[in-house]
């Protein structure tokens, strides 16, 4: 996706909120041996975030005037903790014969089987870090939970291999996924579990005093 990008010679957060007051987003572009200072309307940088490869979108990143292009992806995003807009960027240019790391999110996909009996899903990991060629960096990383049952814990070895795509985590411990029993009933399960070993235990304590009285009693005919 080709974006259009401006060079900016004054910095400073003053300057950074008139840019983002006309809708110019701030940012830097990394290259090589270099770091430029830029700006990007939030229109366009809207558009490419939220294109079909969204935040792992391949940038075809042209500055303005010249007619270069630098291959890039979006290294980094700050947003404004009250409106949730997107205040700054860092863009970085790769090569694409090269593979490069990033963070990709994961997506529960499927009904668990546990669930549908009564347990909780919680999704424990919710990004993975993958090494990859640009151009093969998954947008998301879907992981199917159908078949898990309540008390069954899915660990990243579990998850099928991504073509092209290494998993940069470790596979035994990064837990993806549980489904557990819910907190309330788990404590009933307990409290009747209690209840019935005091039971047992207060049944086991009458029979045995049972064989005593006998006793006694036939003593006492003698």
């Amino acid at each position: 996706m080709k974006l259009e990008v401006r060079e900016r010679d004054e910095i400073g957060s003053r300057r950074a909120r008139r840019l983002r007051a006309d809708g110019l987003i701030p940012g830097v572009l990394y290259g090589k041996d270099h770091a430029r200072a830029i700006v990007v309307p939030e229109r366009d940088l809207r558009s490419v975030m939220t294109g079909p490869s969204g935040l792992h979108a391949i940038l075809d990143v042209v500055i303005e005037g010249q007619a270069t292009v630098h291959p890039s992806i979006l290294a980094e995003y700050q947003q404004d903790p009250i409106r949730g807009t997107i205040s700054h960027i860092d863009l970085r240019e790769v090569r694409l014969d090269q593979p490069i790391q990033a963070t990709v999110t994961v997506q529960l996909i499927g009904d668990p089987v546990g669930v549908k009996s009564g347990g909780m899903l919680s999704l424990v990991v919710r990004e993975l870090h993958v090494e990859a060629l640009p151009a093969d960096v998954p947008e998301h990383i879907e992981v199917d939970v159908t078949a898990l049952e309540v008390g069954d814990v899915l660990r990243l070895e579990d998850v099928p291999a991504i073509e092209k795509v290494t998993i940069l985590d470790d596979p035994h411990e990064t837990v993806i996924a549980t489904v557990s029993v819910p907190r309330g009933f788990a404590e009933l399960e307990e409290a009747d579990a209690a209840e019935a070993a005091e039971a047992e235990e207060g049944a086991a304590e009458a029979a045995s005093d049972q064989p005593d009285e006998a006793g006694e009693s036939s003593e006492s005919e003698e």
